[in-house]
């Protein structure tokens, strides 16, 4: 933003606001503001409808969003001041997010590493059922062979004469 939108915006005269910025420069490194120069203004004052407000004399400054924050900390005015603290608040609440998504990615990563575990698990008791279903299956093919074994015997057995059971007496006369 420009200066003297700035100024406008803080209910401050330019002039003030770029007192405070010479008496503070420190505090305003070139990625904060920067002065525009003679080229860049005429271009982009031929796009601004209003340039009345700003002085002919003086190429303006402008300011990025951290100058902007930077400059709220140093204007007086009740607009800088209710300007300051909401960005103020407005930081404490992008440090409480960061915190909680930090916080819901641990979490969710924790919850993808238990889904994995469960689903190798998973992948493991399928195989160990399939082992045994494989095993009960050949379990019950040998039951049944050997129930067939047995039904084979019990037909042999029926077409084998019987032996008469208890005493048989001998009787040859």
């Amino acid at each position: 933003m420009l200066d003297f939108d700035l100024a406008r915006l803080y209910q401050v005269e330019t002039r003030v606001l770029n007192q405070s910025v010479k008496r503070n420069l420190k505090r305003f490194p070139p990625d904060f503001m920067f002065q525009l120069t003679e080229e860049e203004w005429h271009t982009n004052s031929s796009q601004i409808v209003m340039t009345s407000n700003r002085p002919k004399s003086a190429l303006p400054y402008a300011f990025t969003e951290q100058g902007v924050a930077m400059l709220s900390g140093l204007l007086k005015s009740d607009v800088a001041i209710a300007a300051n603290i909401a960005i103020m608040r407005a930081f404490v609440q992008v440090r409480e997010y960061l915190l909680a998504a930090s916080t819901v990615s641990a979490e969710l990563k924790e919850l993808r590493a238990k889904v994995d575990l469960l689903a190798l698990q998973r992948e493991e008791d399928l195989g160990t059922v399939n082992d045994l279903s494989e095993d009960v299956r050949q379990d019950i093919d040998n039951l049944y062979l050997a129930i067939g074994e047995l039904s084979s015997r019990i037909e042999e057995k029926k077409r084998e004469p019987q032996r008469k059971i208890g005493f048989q007496q001998n009787i040859e006369d």
